[in-house]
C-alpha cells in the first residue's frame, strides 16, 4: 500500500486520500473559442509517462486539505507535499 504525507496530519495510508488529477495543467483557451474535439482531448487524452508526475491529492479521510506531490509512477516514491496555492516543489532528480 502506498503511503502519502498530509501537510497537516503526517504520513497515512493511501486509502485516506483521493486523487485529484494531474497538478498544474492548463485548460484550453476561452470556452467559447474551444472546439468540442479540443475539449474532449483535454479531458480524456492524458499522457501516461513513466517517471515523476506532478499530482493533486485530497486528504478526505482526515483534515480535507488539498496538496500537490511529485510521485514516481514506477516506484511510487513521493516527494514532500505542497499545499495547493503555494509554489510547488521542484521535480525530484531521477
Amino acid at each position: 500500500m502506498m503511503q502519502l504525507r498530509c501537510p497537516y496530519c503526517g504520513e497515512r495510508d493511501e486509502t485516506e486520500f483521493r486523487f485529484g488529477g494531474p497538478a498544474a495543467i492548463i485548460r484550453p483557451g476561452p470556452p467559447e473559442q474551444v472546439s468540442d474535439e479540443a475539449w474532449a482531448d483535454f479531458l480524456y487524452q492524458m499522457n501516461n509517462e513513466a517517471g515523476w508526475q506532478a499530482e493533486r491529492w485530497c486528504h478526505v479521510g482526515g483534515c480535507g486539505s488539498w496538496f500537490h506531490i511529485w510521485r514516481h509512477t514506477l516506484t511510487h516514491d513521493v516527494s514532500q507535499p505542497t499545499l495547493v496555492g503555494r509554489p510547488m516543489a521542484e521535480r525530484p532528480v531521477e
